[in-house]
């Protein structure tokens, strides 16, 4: 299970709405399952399809965290037009990525009034687990 904050789950929806029709990332930092700093990462992809985060913000945010004594709990990113579950995109880039014990955070736009985040571990072999998602 990830806990994160309503002031978190708010951040990342702001943040999916402002890049609307593009997709946003960003990467969510902390300890023992906690959120507990946000890092919006600009995406260079500028696509309404796919993200690909910023490398040098990546290794900023990476830096960051490290010295602050959290590690990275979770990557985020937006769907605008279709649920929040995994893409076969999403699952062929975690894949590749080698990140296989962080968390997916989605936050999808279909309802733009009412969007959704849920949160994916995605499993080497390509397999999506839903995991709890509390929001504190």
């Amino acid at each position: 299970m990830i806990t994160i904050t309503e002031s978190h789950a708010n951040e990342m929806v702001a943040h999916a709405l402002e890049e609307d029709p593009n997709e946003c990332c960003g990467i969510l930092a902390g300890a023992d399952g906690t959120g507990r700093k946000l890092y919006r990462i600009a995406n260079s992809a500028k696509s309404p399809y796919r993200y690909l985060m910023d490398p040098q913000e990546f290794l900023n945010a990476d830096l960051d965290s490290e010295r602050s004594g959290m590690e990275f709990l979770a990557f985020y990113h937006s769907h605008t037009h279709s649920p929040a579950y995994p893409s076969p995109t999403d699952v062929r880039m975690a894949q590749q990525s080698g990140y296989h014990d962080v968390y997916y955070i989605l936050v999808s736009l279909e309802d733009s009034e009412n969007p959704a985040i849920k949160a994916y571990l995605i499993r080497e072999s390509g397999e999506i687990v839903e995991q709890p998602l509390e929001v504190k």
